[in-house]
């Protein structure tokens, strides 16, 4: 009699065993499931809002023509387009496209976002340096993980305020990672210099680039 309970017993630890083991994998699932979704949307809702901004710069092209033809009667005129980027990072050797809020931003942080440092300049500033920070590595807001395959005399671009700016790369270097970069460039150009995480080491990669050509807003680009 107590040998048919203890294997009545050990059946139902099993039972129940599985049952658990069964729910944890579903919830494991279904939880990897919520994050990529997640992770999507986010991708998508980024792209949405880079078109949005996109479709702003193109607005100020049209009011700056209306400012000049303003018998014309545009029907551009007084249209509003919101976007929360101020301006958009661009660089194609490493297929980055990225949306830059402003400073005061919340989430100006290199944990949410490229980081626009308080010490930067913006782009159209006369002989200022345009400072942007990153992470590296393999988590999601690593978007400059692929900054060492950059060279010289590669093209980054910035679009602002209905202008985009072209930078050209001439100088990559590294620092040690002390919480402060030496930032060296020539202060009689504009500049845009790049920082991030050289990985599995403890310094820092700088990508210095400068201003070369500034064109109103081509979505080409």
């Amino acid at each position: 009699m107590l040998l048919k309970k203890e294997k009545v017993n050990k059946k139902n630890s099993k039972s129940q065993l599985f049952v658990v083991g069964s729910l944890l994998i579903i919830l494991s699932i279904g939880l990897f499931s919520f994050d990529r979704l997640s992770y999507f949307h986010k991708i998508n809702n980024e792209k949405k809002e880079i078109k949005t901004f996109y479709e702003k710069q193109e607005i100020i092209d049209n009011n700056e023509t209306d400012t000049i033809n303003d018998n014309n009667n545009s029907t551009n005129k007084g249209k509003s387009v919101n976007s929360k980027y101020i301006a958009v990072l661009k660089i194609p050797k490493i297929n980055l496209e990225k949306g830059l809020v402003s400073k005061d931003d919340k989430n100006n942080k290199v944990n949410k976002n490229i980081q626009i440092l308080k010490e930067s300049n913006m782009p159209d500033e006369t002989n200022g340096n345009v400072i942007l920070a990153a992470h590296s590595g393999t988590s999601r807001v690593a978007f400059f993980k692929n900054l060492y395959k950059l060279d010289l005399n590669d093209e980054i671009y910035i679009t602002y305020k209905g202008y985009t700016y072209t930078y050209k790369i001439v100088n990559i270097y590294d620092i040690e990672k002390t919480g402060k970069a030496n930032i060296i460039r020539n202060k009689e150009k504009s500049t845009l210099t790049l920082i991030s995480c050289r990985q599995k080491t403890n310094k820092q990669i700088i990508v210095i680039s400068e201003l070369i050509e500034k064109d109103d807003y081509n979505e080409e680009v």
